[in-house]
């Protein structure tokens, strides 16, 4: 194909396949643009980023600098939550190309008569474009450059930085070239910032061996929002299934009474849009939505798409399962787990177009008639990708403000599938990263690959699925090393709850699932407790919400520290001007010593220059004047959050 531009744009970052996937931010976060911009020859290019929102026609525009070998640089800023499209654009600059080559020849003391005249043609074009203060300026230097008798000051001005910002301000961009555009979503602030708590509510009961209801969790309220969380995650409250239900320790024979698994979704009493009869009326779950709401909290609910045997689906839509010659429907299975009280749907079904729709008016109801804005999906990589993308797309459509945490502990390229489809958050390895190595392998790989732009990792110390080995028998300071790792390294975080705080960690031999799991029974805890762990969730919420470094995740950096046992991270917002050293012991039994390297560049002091850093926690501060420095922690107070100030 014939082509006369002559500006080649190349390697565009940040974009996600080729442009097939939306990069993710939220709203008023910037967005660093990076891309190689050259041409043929010598001449003088520029470049810039054009950007929009969805709903505005005009493009906005951000100048490109160049940075070193043809690779330029801007930033833009993202104001309203939706789409943004956004584009590179290069051209040959043929005003500031005459004006670096008449630089050069004056410099030289040459004669630039004629270069003078041919300046006046960059000049005119701009004369209806500019101010008219500008205006007046761009007449004179007209004036100048063609009267001989002012060739003194006609130089002057040809150099005059005040031309150059005009010809910046104003270019020409004849035969200018652009890349394809990308996209970039951008959420509320929450997609990026959340702490949350999960409980069962029908363990929320104040009297031992009675199913809790949602009244009983209004009482639970204030206590979560003291402990500074700002989500409220519920199993599936839907009905449980009857047939094949679950019995206590995940036994096949339910006995008279056992409540099941909350997964068992569906029965007699209804399904994916009802209520479990003993949580309550669809009215009481309302008002605890607003109740939370009034506390600063939202309920996020389960969204589980599968069915108990006795799910109303079974019987009205059977096309949604895969029927065995025998008449029977294979039970879902993860190997090595069964799960006998649980249908999987069959997504190849020829009446997909209402499975899609019934699942995509699940969702709609919650948000629309109760009043729900964030999801927890559960088992999402076993369900189609494309299926994801369209729900998700046509959620956000209407609700933008809607959040969905894929629930996905699998392979590394099905998770990153995921979250490049649409999901806003993703559970993570984090839970099994206990090593120096492993979390700072883990959190380079999250932060400094291009996962950084569509994958927000999510990280939980436990979940009713996950008992982790290092947590089982742990005394009290690994739980708070677990915790406050998880709390700054990633913005977004949660536990299991009441389990965690109270190291409720019984096992199964040689398996990390609970013993006695609260998935297959109701259980009874005293929810009146406070101990050394609830207080440092508490004062570690208070200070990730106080300070913005803490309220996002890739802005990190990973210093040096001469023992093994311990780590030690600087973390900062983009404005730095919140800045944070982080250092904590991974030995919960013995006192761990080291020194830290403070990144002097990257805080732009040099050595010898006195820093102080106040440990937000316990309120001491110490004055540092070195690069290296000396730290102390005990398992009783396991690490530091040190505020930086210079």
């Amino acid at each position: 194909m014939l082509n006369q531009r002559r500006v080649v744009i190349d390697a565009v970052k940040p974009q996600i396949n080729g442009g097939e996937f939306f990069i993710k931010r939220i709203v008023n976060e910037i967005i660093n643009v990076d891309a190689h911009v050259l041409v043929d020859g010598h001449d003088v290019i520029a470049a810039s980023v054009l950007f929009k929102h969805e709903k505005e026609r005009k493009w906005s525009e951000a100048r490109m600098h160049l940075v070193v070998n043809d690779e330029w640089r801007t930033v833009f800023k993202v104001t309203k939550q939706g789409f943004y499209s956004y584009k590179v654009q290069g051209w040959v600059d043929h005003a500031l190309n005459w004006q670096h080559g008449i630089e050069r020849k004056i410099d030289d003391n040459q004669h630039v008569k004629s270069e003078l005249l041919e300046g006046i043609t960059y000049i005119k074009p701009l004369l209806k474009k500019a101010s008219k203060e500008e205006e007046q300026y761009l007449k004179y230097c007209i004036d100048c450059f063609g009267d001989e008798g002012k060739y003194e000051e006609a130089i002057v001005e040809a150099k005059s930085s005040n031309l150059h910002e005009i010809f910046v301000k104003y270019p020409e961009k004849d035969l200018a070239n652009e890349t394809q555009e990308y996209q970039v979503y951008v959420d509320r602030k929450k997609a990026l910032f959340s702490t949350w708590y999960e409980f069962f509510p029908r363990s929320s009961s104040e009297t031992e061996g009675q199913h809790g209801t949602f009244k009983d969790c209004v009482r639970l309220l204030p206590r979560i929002a003291e402990m500074g969380f700002d989500t409220l995650y519920f199993p599936p409250v839907h009905p449980i299934g009857e047939v094949n239900r679950k019995g206590r320790n995940n036994t096949t024979d339910a006995k008279e009474g056992d409540s099941g698994s909350a997964w068992g979704i569906g029965s007699k009493h209804g399904g994916h849009k009802d209520i479990h009869p003993q949580l309550g009326t669809v009215e009481d779950f309302k008002m605890l939505v607003e109740k939370a709401k009034g506390l600063g909290i939202e309920v996020a609910m389960d969204y589980a798409l599968q069915a108990a045997p006795d799910h109303p689906w079974v019987t009205e839509h059977p096309d949604w399962f895969k029927w065995r010659p025998d008449g029977t429907v294979q039970y879902a299975e993860n190997p090595p787990k069964k799960y006998q009280d649980i249908l999987p749907i069959y997504w190849e079904s020829k009446d997909y177009k209402n499975l899609w729709k019934e699942c995509l008016d699940i969702l709609l109801y919650w948000i629309e008639d109760c009043g729900i804005n964030v999801f927890r999906v559960d088992n999402p990589h076993t369900k189609p990708y494309y299926f994801w993308n369209w729900a998700i797309s046509e959620v956000k459509k209407k609700h933008p403000d809607v959040i969905f945490l894929a629930e996905a502990f699998t392979k590394p390229k099905v998770m990153q599938q995921l979250a490049k489809q649409g999901y806003t958050q993703s559970y993570t390895y984090f839970t099994w990263r206990n090593t120096k190595h492993e979390l700072i392998e883990y959190m380079t790989e999250l932060t400094e690959s291009d996962q950084r732009e569509y994958m927000r990792p999510n990280f939980w110390p436990n979940t009713p699925d996950i008992n982790p080995y290092h947590l089982q028998g742990a005394n009290e300071s690994k739980y708070i090393q677990r915790y406050v790792l998880a709390a700054t390294l990633s913005s977004n975080i949660g536990i299991y709850g009441p389990v965690f705080e109270q190291q409720i960690d019984e096992a199964i031999p040689g398996k990390e699932e609970y013993y006695m799991s609260e998935k297959f029974e109701v259980k009874h805890y005293d929810w009146s407790i406070q101990n050394k762990l609830t207080s440092i969730i508490t004062k570690v919420n208070a200070i990730r919400h106080e300070h913005e470094a803490l309220q996002q995740t890739n802005n990190i950096k990973f210093c040096h520290i001469e023992n093994d046992n311990l780590i030690a991270f600087y973390k900062w917002n983009d404005a730095k001007t919140d800045e944070l050293l982080i250092i904590v012991s991974l030995e919960h039994y013995y006192m761990q010593q080291g020194s830290v390297q403070l990144p002097l560049a990257e805080l732009g002091v040099h050595e010898g220059q006195q820093i102080t850093v106040s440990d937000l926690v316990t309120g001491s501060s110490y004055n540092w004047h070195s690069e290296w420095n000396f730290v102390e922690l005990h398992p009783t107070l396991p690490f530091h959050i040190f505020k930086i100030n210079k």
